[in-house]
């Protein structure tokens, strides 16, 4: 991947929407799919620095897991993959 974000900034591939319900549903292709609000951490910006200018823990890591706000972000495509670049403070949490 070639993306590399900047001051607060984190690249994130979302996890494809579920083709089943927890009760065991299949969903169509068809069907109007709601977009997932979780994904991978895929690169991260080496700062992250406030309005204020103070310098603000970064509290992920490359590899993990999280959620993040339904309207979050930017969405690009590189190299024909999806990925949303999105600011640290609209990530929401980690999931273990």
């Amino acid at each position: 991947m070639n993306i590399k974000p900047l001051n607060g900034y984190v690249v994130i591939k979302p996890l494809e929407a579920e083709e089943m319900t927890a009760s065991g549903i299949v969903i169509p292709d068809t069907a109007n799919k709601e977009k997932p609000q979780e994904g991978e951490v895929m690169a991260i910006a080496s700062k992250n620095i406030s309005s204020s200018g103070t310098e603000l823990p970064i509290e992920m890591k490359v590899g993990d897991k999280v959620l993040y706000g339904r309207y979050s972000g930017e969405d690009v495509k590189v190299d024909g993959v999806e990925y949303k670049i999105v600011e640290m403070t609209s990530v929401r949490a980690i999931v273990a």
